[in-house]
């Protein structure tokens, strides 16, 4: 006799990240790739964006992160709101990798300042 899984939060989540890991295998190379592309262009924009607003904001650092915060929120905040279907569209997939690799540069900048 075997017992039947529990539902779960942990499960759920299980099967929730296995449908997304195989709809991405499932979909074409073009989704792929502007989701990957996206994901470099937004660390490559944000990279090249702090770089160059650290040092003509006149607020300095504290300024910039709060800019780039106000605007990943902002995007989180859209994201919710519109795309609220488990498949989303390329349009969002691309935006939140733009997110996402603005995070990581964001990330990798503050380890390079020491802060």
């Amino acid at each position: 006799m075997t017992i039947p899984p529990q539902r779960t939060r942990y499960a759920a989540f299980e099967r929730r990240f296995g449908r997304s890991l195989l709809g991405q295998l499932r979909r074409s190379w073009r989704h792929a790739s502007l989701a990957l592309l996206s994901l470099l262009m937004g660390y490559f924009l944000s990279q090249n964006l702090i770089s160059l607003l650290l040092v003509r904001v006149p607020g300095g650092r504290p300024a910039v992160v709060l800019l780039l915060v106000l605007s990943m929120e902002l995007l989180v905040r859209l994201r919710t709101r519109v795309a609220r279907s488990e498949e989303k569209p390329l349009l969002w997939v691309m935006l939140d990798n733009l997110r996402l690799g603005a995070t990581y540069a964001a990330v990798l900048e503050a380890f390079k300042l020491g802060t």
